[in-house]
């Protein structure tokens, strides 16, 4: 075994914290993100030095993973940041209160491989989610063998109105030693993007019906932008007498995304050939720009405002009908229920997801097939939910770090064989009062790969999405379930313990705690189920 991937967790994006990680890659330390606001961990004290970091990687502008690098830029100046072309655009956007803001970072294009250290590649592709958001592989050709590191940032594999999604076909069997991704909605499954573009539209539909004004806080970037293309494409709302008001902040991340127009999808820039992407009066519904005199008039209106300001201010004193829209994140609680109690308000949550559900995650991993794999950003259950899946814990090294842990990497020190190519077989399925029978070409038998498959000669199915997968249970497997159904469920030990999932504990209380423990394990902390 070989040691040359280490990963030390300073965020790693659970409820508000931001997401900053430090990864060792053959000699070498490269910050990915740098969105905590507490720069402390690595700017240094007198009682601790300053961590060695050779270079930073900006994933996307979002906040979350860019909001500490103005302050890491000033604390050194000559640390290089890199990030894609439009991240490095977008960036400044987080700081709008800052008079004069250096040059962030330096911009890459997408798809080239480019040596910035020695022996030290780094490729950035489209990762859906945001424009320039960029899913990140790093490779060192220095050592024994090449060492290769996959970081996802935020992602989305489905198309968005402004961002075309990562593009699986170019991730295909990467083998990277690590993958670090994203797991913002753990186990949950939604409804494709355009089914929830429609369920809000309609929504907003009712309520201008019904006379509420409404109001939607959002992310200055992304989000924002993203509805008011929604507002002015939707045919709910296409040619209607409805104000669009737009506050100071999501404004300028609209002036961006027009600077930036020959970056967007092609079907955007096409739009903006017969019509102003954002700003025009005499198109309806008319996008406005907020001023502190404005006054929100009789004419249906929906107020779209920046999420971090006081966007309450609009409704609390004001006695007609407000519905509040507000976007759900999963694992994260929502705005204040206390606004909930006036009579003239309304909250109400939508979902239109710019991250992958459980079947984008899974699909995005087996596609790349890493070795170790390194969930973040996420509630914590969420992330264990992901962990615990059995098509993900069975094939491959899963760790859930928290702030401040060090993940250790270690590597074979040989790539295992190059598998077999998929094999399509033919068969039939036939159908009586009680089964369902499966008949398959006799030559599956003669693949390697069957033995393994037909060890018990039992099989478990599921639904993945629309297609039905016939998984293979292991010896192994079957023994361990029968175990865990040998003990008694008052006996006080992990297997009926609320913390414990797949052999290994979650209760942070506990000294098993991180570790794979036997069904029959006790502890001091035992909570039943």
């Amino acid at each position: 075994m070989s040691l040359q991937l280490e990963c030390l967790a300073y965020g790693v994006g659970h409820a508000q914290e931001g997401l900053c990680l430090q990864l060792r890659i053959g000699p070498y330390q490269v910050l990915l993100d740098c969105g905590i606001g507490d720069l402390s961990p690595l700017l240094g004290d007198l009682h601790h030095a300053a961590p060695q970091i050779d270079c930073v990687i900006c994933s996307h502008a979002h906040g979350d993973h860019s909001r500490g690098l103005l302050a890491l830029r000033q604390a050194y100046p000559h640390l290089p940041i890199y990030a894609s072309e439009v991240t490095a655009q977008l960036l400044p956007l987080n700081w709008l209160h800052v008079p004069e803001i250096p040059e962030i970072c330096q911009a890459l294009p997408w798809r080239t491989a480019i040596e910035i250290a020695k022996n030290l590649w780094l490729e950035l592709f489209p990762a859906g989610h945001l424009p320039g958001a960029s899913l990140v592989r790093l490779t060192y050709h220095g050592g024994d063998r090449p060492y290769s590191a996959v970081y996802t940032g935020d992602f989305l594999l489905s198309n968005s109105r402004l961002a075309e999604g990562l593009p699986l076909e170019e991730v295909r069997n990467w083998h990277p030693d690590v993958l670090i991704v994203e797991g913002s909605y753990g186990t949950a499954r939604y409804p494709r993007r355009r089914t929830q573009e429609n369920e809000l539209a309609e929504r907003i539909n009712r309520a201008l019906a019904d006379q509420h004004l409404i109001l939607m806080p959002v992310p200055r970037l992304g989000l924002g932008q993203e509805l008011l293309m929604l507002l002015r494409s939707h045919h709910h709302f296409t040619g209607r007498n409805i104000d669009l008001w737009v506050d100071a902040s999501l404004a300028a991340g609209c002036d961006r995304y027009l600077e930036l127009l020959p970056h967007l999808p092609t079907a955007v820039q096409n739009f903006a050939h017969h019509q102003p992407l954002f700003w025009d009066d005499r198109i309806r519904p008319r996008m406005r720009r907020l001023t502190p005199d404005t006054s929100l008039g009789e004419v249906p209106t929906i107020l779209l405002t920046d999420i971090e300001s006081d966007w309450q201010r609009f409704c609390v004193n004001d006695t007609r009908s407000w519905l509040i829209l507000y976007p759900l994140h999963p694992g994260h609680p929502g705005p204040d229920d206390s606004l909930d109690d006036a009579p003239q308000i309304h909250l109400e949550p939508y979902l239109l997801s710019s991250h992958c559900d459980r079947s984008g995650t899974s699909q995005l991993i087996h596609n790349l097939r890493p070795q170790h794999i390194i969930f973040v950003h996420g509630s914590p259950n969420y992330l264990a939910d992901l962990a615990n899946l059995e098509e993900l814990c069975n094939r491959y090294q899963i760790h859930c770090p928290a702030a401040g842990k060090l993940v250790q990497l270690p590597l074979r020190d040989k790539r295992p064989p190059t598998e077999l190519p998929d094999s399509r077989y033919q068969g039939e399925v036939s159908e009586d009062k009680k089964r369902i029978i499966v008949h398959l070409d006799k030559a599956l038998s003669q693949d390697s790969r069957w033995h393994n498959f037909a060890d018990t000669g039992l099989v478990e199915t599921r639904w993945q999405g629309d297609e039905l997968v016939l998984r293979g249970i292991s010896q192994r497997e079957l023994l361990g379930r029968e175990r865990a159904l040998q003990i008694p469920p008052s006996l006080p030990c992990c297997a009926n313990c609320a913390y414990y999932r797949s052999q290994q504990c979650f209760n942070s209380d506990s000294p098993l705690y991180g570790f794979k423990v036997t069904a029959d394990g006790t502890c001091s902390v035992f909570e039943p189920l």
